[in-house]
């Protein structure tokens, strides 16, 4: 989960009701104000997929590898589908409000399981759909199989929250994170085999407990969840911990001179290795008391840095460090 900017977090604290529409394009003078940012121009330079859907949009981003971006929301979430030479992996499953499972079929044969990079509701929306889900073995990742109620994720897709009409019979009144059942249970340096491709599994906690990331050495990508984006990165939940992500920025640091790309799960797909370095250098920053500091938010405080950091921090409005409830 992670927040595009604090005047919206103020609105998820308050349930607003939409009627049921058709997939059609919002009034422009209804959308909110994020939505006159996108499409952000990094996917300029991305290949996308020639594959017509009303609410995804698909990438080829490398060798095996295509982006799922959900553009039409405030979230702006993105799923990677990793395809070996037998087997493919579905690496998060979006906010659950469009048929995920079926896009992914028309994109492989192959067969498919998905892993989350933590079980935030926006990454295990549609996991319900999946035979084999793979799931990091820790009480906080098996809690969230129970899924989420209306009144915890209807704002999702209230008018604020969208820059189009959601699918037919999705509504704020409606909409639902559905249970779900882990087949697999996972554990950090677990190996994925899909073929000729492997995939490690890295144990990042901080944002939550089970974030993980997600490398193929051989071909230099990691898969960062929410733990990096560029955005504000959500560091102010109950579940998060500070001390764990500091310790989790030095493991992710130490992967950069292996690495070509970073493929967060919002926002861009494709990310220099090297914004790593600042991002670690900047959370130090900001426990050392050097950081501009926006207070304006329900709650919360958005730490910047400079104009081009392409990053910030968004925290609960208290003072630093905090721990949060992760072990």
């Amino acid at each position: 989960m992670r927040s595009p900017s604090i005047a919206f977090l103020c609105l998820v604290w308050i349930f607003i009701a939409s009627p049921a529409h058709a997939d059609e394009p919002a009034p422009a003078s209804s959308m909110p104000s994020f939505c006159k940012s996108l499409p952000r121009p990094e996917y300029a330079n991305l290949k996308r997929v020639d594959i017509k859907h009303d609410w995804f949009e698909v990438y080829q981003v490398a060798k095996g590898v295509k982006a799922i971006y959900e553009p039409h929301q405030w979230q702006e979430v993105i799923s990677y589908l990793i395809e070996g030479e037998d087997k493919a992996l579905l690496f998060d499953t979006g906010n659950g409000i469009a048929d995920i499972h079926a896009l992914v079929k028309r994109l492989t044969k192959k067969p498919i399981a998905v892993l989350n990079s933590h079980s935030h509701y926006d990454h295990v929306g549609g996991n319900y759909a999946f035979d084999k889900v793979y799931g990091f073995n820790t009480p906080f990742t098996l809690a969230r199989q129970k899924g989420q109620p209306n009144s915890s994720i209807g704002i999702e897709v209230s008018e604020q929250a969208l820059c189009k009409k959601p699918p037919a019979g999705i509504t704020s009144k409606t909409h639902i994170g559905r249970p779900y059942n882990i087949t697999h249970k996972v554990t950090h340096a677990a190996i994925i085999g899909l073929g000729n491709r492997k995939l490690e599994i890295m144990h990042i906690p901080g944002h939550t407990p089970d974030a993980i990331a997600l490398l193929d050495r051989k071909a230099g990508l990691m898969w960062t969840g929410d733990s990096f984006y560029q955005g504000p990165i959500w560091l102010y939940a109950p579940e998060t911990n500070l001390q764990d992500y500091a310790e989790s920025l030095d493991k992710l640091v130490k992967e950069v001179p292996n690495l070509k790309a970073l493929l967060p799960a919002h926002n861009t797909p494709w990310v220099s290795p090297r914004v790593l370095e600042g991002v670690q250098q900047a959370f130090q920053a900001m426990l050392d008391g050097k950081a501009t500091v926006d207070k304006s938010g329900e709650g919360t405080a958005e730490y910047t840095f400079s104009e081009d950091s392409g990053f910030s921090f968004l925290m609960r409005d208290e003072p630093l460090p905090y721990v949060g409830q992760s072990k």
